[in-house]
Parts: C-alpha cells; sequence; structure tokens
C-alpha cells in the first residue's frame, strides 16, 4: 500500500502543489509554520476522511478562498485508485475513482495509516478522552461498522443530554433512547476490549524489546459495563443525577485505558522516557495490528518526532519502518541518524510549497 502522489489546491497554506513520492521515505524538512504538518494532515485525511488536528473541516480551506481540494493516488494490492476530496464552506464531497460517496464511512479501508505526532504523548500523560480518541481512531480503521456504531452512540448520547438539559422527566421516553444507546454501547464496548488484548500483547512484546527487557508494559480496558442490561440499570439509577448534571454520566464516552509500566500507573508514576516509549511501543503496535488484521502494511507517517526521541529510541523505530512507505517532517535531521534512514525523497517545505532537493 503506497501514496504515489498527492495534489493540493487552497489546501491550509498550499495554494496549488503536486508532488511525486518514494515508495519508502519522503523526508520534508524546513522551518516552523511552513507547512509540514499540512502536508501529513491532507495525506491522513485520505485514510479517514478528516483530519487528526481538528473537527472543523472548514480550516482546510485557505485563508480568503471558497474552496480546497485534496486528492491523491493510491497503490494497493498492484491496484490503483484515485481518492479526491473537495472541500466547501457547506461541506466536502468526497470521491473514489470519481464516484462520489454517500457517506465517510466508504472511504475506510482504501488506505491504513498510522501517524505518531507530539500530540500522542497525550494518550500516556493526559485524560482519559485522549485515550478514548486513540481507540477510536484505530478501531474507525480495522472496524468501518465501528465508526458507524460509535456515530450512532454520540447521536443518540446528543439527544438524550439534550432530553436531559431541557429537564424532560417522561421516563417512557428515556427508556426507549436508554435502549438504543445500551445496543450501540454494548458494541463500542466488546470492540474496544478486543481491540486492547491485542494491542497489550503486542505493544507489550514492543517495549519490553525497547527497554532490553527491564521494562514490562501492560494495558487494562477500563469500563463500566460490559452488559446490556448493566449499562440500562446504571442509566435508570442515575436518572436523577443526571437531571441535575444535564448529561449522562456513563458509558463508553466515560472510559479510559490504563498503562502501567512495571506494575505502576505510566501517567502518574512514570518518567519522561518511560512515557515516550510506552507511546512509541503503541504507535508501533498499530502498525503490526493493521498488518494483521488486513494482510496490509500501513503508511507511517511521523509530525516532528524524531527529535522526540533519544538514540535507542529513534533506531528502533527506523528499523521497524523498513517494510513501509513513511513520511517524515522536521526542521532538520541529525548526520547520524540521517545515515540510519533508508534512501528515498527529501522536500524543503517553504510557506506553503515542497521542493524536492
Amino acid at each position: 500500500m503506497l501514496f504515489r502522489s498527492i495534489r493540493l489546491e487552497n489546501f491550509r497554506n498550499y495554494k496549488e502543489q503536486e508532488i511525486e513520492f518514494h515508495d519508502k521515505l519522503n523526508l520534508f524538512l524546513g522551518e516552523n509554520a511552513q507547512g509540514k504538518s499540512n502536508l501529513l494532515e491532507a495525506l491522513f485525511i485520505m485514510g479517514l476522511g478528516k483530519s487528526f488536528r481538528t473537527n472543523r473541516d472548514s480550516e482546510m480551506i485557505a485563508f480568503g478562498e471558497n474552496f480546497a481540494r485534496a486528492s491523491c493516488l493510491v497503490e494497493k494490492d498492484e491496484r490503483k485508485l484515485g481518492i479526491d476530496i473537495y472541500y466547501q464552506k457547506e461541506g466536502k464531497i468526497i470521491k473514489v475513482d470519481g464516484i462520489k460517496l454517500n457517506r465517510s464511512i466508504e472511504l475506510l479501508e482504501n488506505v491504513y495509516i498510522v501517524i505518531f505526532s507530539p500530540e500522542d504523548k497525550k494518550t500516556v500523560q493526559e485524560g482519559p478522552n485522549h485515550r478514548r480518541r486513540f481507540m477510536d481512531r484505530e478501531l474507525c480503521q480495522l472496524k468501518p461498522v465501528y465508526y458507524s456504531d460509535l456515530g450512532n452512540y454520540k447521536r443518540v448520547l446528543k439527544q438524550r443530554n439534550a432530553l436531559l438539559r431541557n429537564e424532560n422527566r417522561d421516563k417512557d421516553l428515556y427508556r426507549v433512547f436508554d435502549e438504543t444507546l445500551a445496543d450501540y454501547a454494548l458494541r463500542i464496548v466488546s470492540e474496544r476490549e478486543s481491540f486492547t488484548e491485542r494491542l497489550r500483547e503486542i505493544s507489550g512484546d514492543i517495549h519490553r524489546k525497547i527497554s532490553d527487557g527491564k521494562e514490562e508494559l501492560n494495558i487494562e480496558y477500563e469500563t463500566e459495563f460490559f452488559e446490556k442490561k448493566q449499562y440500562k440499570e446504571q442509566l435508570a439509577k442515575n436518572f436523577e443525577s443526571d437531571m441535575r448534571r444535564g448529561f449522562t454520566g456513563s458509558g463508553p464516552h466515560k472510559d479510559d485505558l490504563r498503562i502501567e509500566v512495571n506494575g505502576k500507573d505510566i501517567r502518574t508514576y512514570g518518567s519522561q522516557g518511560q512515557q515516550r516509549t510506552a507511546a512509541l511501543s503503541m504507535k508501533l503496535a498499530e502498525l503490526e495490528l493493521i498488518k494483521k488484521e488486513t494482510g496490509h502494511n500501513a503508511i507511517l507517517l511521523l509530525d516532528d518526532v524524531l527529535s522526540e526521541l533519544d538514540f535507542g529510541r529513534q533506531r528502533y523505530l527506523i528499523e521497524s519502518m523498513r517494510d513501509v512507505q513513511v513520511f517524515i517532517t522536521a526542521t532538520d535531521i541529525d548526520p547520524n541518524l540521517r545515515k540510519m534512514l533508508p534512501s528515498g525523497y527529501e522536500f524543503r517545505i517553504e510557506e506553503g510549497h515542497a521542493q524536492r532537493m
């Protein structure tokens, strides 16, 4: 699976640009705020139909313009397909090989992407919402039906919360919502639990190797329930407190991952080095998970992260990406690190323009 090329028009700070890629390494160098991350964002969107940086599609449109377009050529299973995403103020239009998609979910499974950016440190350092986003992003790629279930759960949850804020006390109406909410919730919890089991095994092996066997990484999925009846009972039990607060206080939207190194919660007791190693282990585990689940190598996007890793972690990461196409952004590359990188293309990014060196 490879990106062959991309064409951008009014996308972020790219006025008009077309780039052909190497099938191994594509290195983008430049100062901050020149457009390096914008380019990786455009590539990421080709896989999931949305950005890893924002939920607002309108931000893709360059300032002062009425539209933006990102189009790419992908090679998969010795077949080439074109993906085109056109942004307007009113929304976006996605086409694959010229055929308009009715829903973003139809884009999934065309391209598998793993991105590692400075934001990923928050997965192990900050609140539960970052760990839920980590799970959801990966599961949406692996299981398009999960994408649908998650969207439906959020829709019903929003409707239930609106009832609570309006102080509607019709319990028969809540029972209807709770039944539907519990159906979607159970599917989400089941997929997250299964994903966590696979992630635990793979990332644990990777972490053990990176730490030379000195550290054991363990990941546990934390949820309040695993049965539909149990969740419905919890919703009924919490009805009065939910009414006072104006929102639903329990469900998959409150779940978390517990990440431990040598039996200790890494968020509270882990060093900066341990947290970086755990984040790296989890990202590399994503690559392996996608390969095992789909039979395809994912495309790896590294957004300004190499400089934050020590030499040992840099070396392990580079060795792990030998079989995948990789896109790297950085302000500069240390000469010793450059020697370890595979051959490929190098680009200089300046003011929204990529020039191959």
